[in-house]
């Protein structure tokens, strides 16, 4: 769900909630241009199927922006930036890699 100003905070605070995708959008933020989820794969050592479906996620609840697409071979190639607010976002990041895990 969002709001007219942008995606609705639970919606982007439960997508960042699996890890792979706070990895696709550290990423993304590092990268800071247009990727695909077949280059995502491929620098994150993740099967295509399962990245495309976390992309997909994030792009559902815009912390990812489609920005184009290119027809491969009978298939059509998705590309993506993010949406987030980079810095707010690098920050939320950053500090929840400091966070030290429980080891239960």
């Amino acid at each position: 769900m969002t709001t007219a100003s942008g995606p609705h905070a639970n919606d982007l605070f439960t997508a960042l909630a699996h890890p792979l995708r706070r990895r696709i959008l550290r990423a993304m933020l590092a990268d800071e241009s247009e990727v695909s989820p077949r280059e995502l794969a491929s620098s994150l050592d993740q099967p295509l199927a399962r990245l495309s479906y976390h992309v997909r996620v994030l792009a559902k609840c815009e912390a990812l922006e489609l920005v184009r697409t290119r027809q491969i071979r009978g298939s059509t190639q998705h590309f993506y930036v993010p949406a987030v607010d980079a810095s707010w976002a690098r920050q939320a990041l950053e500090a929840e890699e400091d966070v030290p895990h429980d080891s239960r």
